[in-house]
């Protein structure tokens, strides 16, 4: 909490572009979502992620979906099927494709989903929230606590973020085996 954000380069799948935070210039903050085409969870918070960035990217806080599975491990993590789901679904952003898993592994993600706020100081991006996205992934009717919702109200307004940090609820990341 409160460090500095690695910027990233990686491919969007839906269009082939490279895509870093760099190309956000003037976005307040950047909403960074670690998730995956077959977790179970990932697929349980899809609508809540896309509802995210409908809501927040007017405000200044755009989505940027990355997927860290190894794609030889679930072959439904592949940048071919990322993309087929991106357009399928009408993603409103990218949906980063992260081969080498070296952005996760910097960014300390574990699970999909695994979201990461982050608040645009100056010209560095500061991490203010990691974790889930609300408290309740079975049942999006039932959610007592927006956890990004209202770490991204509390930022715009001026407030601390409370929490800082909730446990990332999903499946853990397909890492490469070496």
């Amino acid at each position: 909490m409160g460090d500095k954000a690695a910027d990233f380069k990686l491919k969007n799948t839906i269009d082939n572009k490279m895509v870093s935070m760099a190309d956000y210039k003037d976005a307040k903050g950047i909403i960074v979502v670690f998730t995956c085409n077959h977790c179970p969870f990932a697929v349980k918070y899809e609508s809540r992620i896309m509802n995210l960035d409908k809501k927040f990217k007017a405000k200044g806080f755009p989505v940027i979906a990355i997927s860290p599975n190894d794609p030889t491990i679930v072959s439904d993590d592949s940048p071919e099927n990322m993309a087929k789901l991106a357009k399928d679904k009408k993603y409103s952003f990218p949906y980063l494709f992260d081969e080498t898993q070296e952005t996760a592994k910097t960014y300390g993600a574990t699970k999909t989903p695994h979201v990461y706020i982050l608040l645009k100081e100056k010209s560095d991006y500061i991490v203010k929230y990691i974790g889930a996205i609300d408290d309740n992934a079975d049942d999006e009717k039932v959610v007592k606590e927006k956890y990004v919702e209202n770490a991204i109200e509390n930022i715009l307004a001026g407030k601390p973020v409370t929490p800082e940090t909730t446990k990332a609820i999903g499946c853990g990341i397909k890492w490469k085996k070496v």
